[in-house]
């Protein structure tokens, strides 16, 4: 078992806390927060070891777990490394391009493994279908989330459409030509409601919507490719693949078939896999222990993080 720290205890780091005490393939050795008060708190009634200090907690473990806020991601992952500390980090992998390319290369340096938080590639509808998923040339994304103060410190983009981001650069194989964006602030000082269209160099367009006043959550995502459509609702936990293939010669009478202005007949079918039941949280944490212990890629690199964060910056700075 891997000794685990985890930096930041507030909501998202309690979560972590929580699945590290419970997982078999981690030892919670103890948590540091910035704010004392809200540290007591948390070991008080969770029990878990409070570390005043970053530096001792990190002495303590094999894998720093980073949950603080965005803007100490770089520091505290630079102080982590420093020590030959494997690196959990959350989304966005850092505040800017040019810190998380450092973390990386520091990380290539010291030869040791890391992680970005990026859990929707953990979502098991996305897993249900991920390789169904081939060659898609137009995708659209809607991202909506009822308000919540707890995240109006960073554009909705590096909130929100950050996810939607990493999912599609996962399954587009091919590099970012151009970028378009608009973004409205509402109530926060930066962009509360953001639509981005991504044009990739092998000619798949990927239209992004995100906001964070919505009347109600939404969390879909829309996949168009050569004689398939794949839906994923990231939030229900639901996928739905409708196909097509050439119509046979004496279709049954229950069979769907489509025939275009040439007189070309297909049929469409659906093709739905089951959605297995999983803790992506959880899962996220535990296949980079696996990461760590065989001495493999983890499944969301530090590569893929800095990837994320250069597309998302380059649509903020459309606004």
């Amino acid at each position: 078992m891997l000794k685990a720290g985890v930096l930041g205890a507030g909501h998202l780091g309690k979560i972590h806390l929580r699945l590290l005490s419970q997982s078999e393939k981690y030892e919670l050795v103890g948590f540091y927060d910035a704010d004392e008060g809200n540290a007591k708190k948390v070991e008080e009634e969770f029990g878990y070891k409070y570390f005043n200090t970053i530096e001792a907690l990190i002495d303590a473990v094999d894998m720093v777990d980073i949950v603080t806020p965005t803007l100490s991601h770089y520091d505290c992952a630079k102080k982590a490394i420093a020590k030959g500390k494997h690196i959990f980090i959350e989304k966005p992998i850092t505040n800017t391009v040019e810190e998380a390319e450092h973390i990386r290369e520091l990380l290539a340096e010291h030869n040791i493994r890391g992680q970005v938080g990026h859990v929707e590639r953990f979502n098991p509808a996305f897993i249900a279908v991920r390789d169904q998923i081939n060659n898609p040339m137009f995708i659209e994304t809607h991202r909506l989330a009822e308000f919540n103060p707890r995240g109006t410190d960073v554009p909705v983009v590096l909130d929100l459409m950050i996810h939607d981001i990493d999912i599609i650069l996962s399954v587009v194989k091919s590099n970012v030509k151009v970028v378009s964006a608009s973004g409205v602030s509402v109530i926060s000082d930066t962009p509360d409601i953001a639509n981005a269209r991504i044009e990739f160099e092998n000619g798949c367009v990927a239209n992004l919507t995100a906001s964070r006043i919505s009347l109600k959550n939404m969390r879909k995502t829309r996949f168009f490719q050569k004689d398939a459509y794949i839906s994923v609702d990231f939030l229900e936990k639901k996928c739905e693949v409708v196909k097509m293939k050439d119509a046979p010669e004496q279709p049954g009478d229950f069979d769907m078939i489509l025939q275009n202005a040439e007189g070309i007949k297909k049929q469409i079918y659906f093709d739905n896999p089951d959605v297995a039941n999983n803790n992506a949280i959880l899962d996220e944490l535990e296949t980079f222990a696996d990461a760590i212990n065989n001495k493999t890629t983890p499944i969301v690199t530090l590569h893929d993080g800095t990837e994320a964060l250069r597309v998302a910056t380059m649509i903020i700075d459309q606004f």
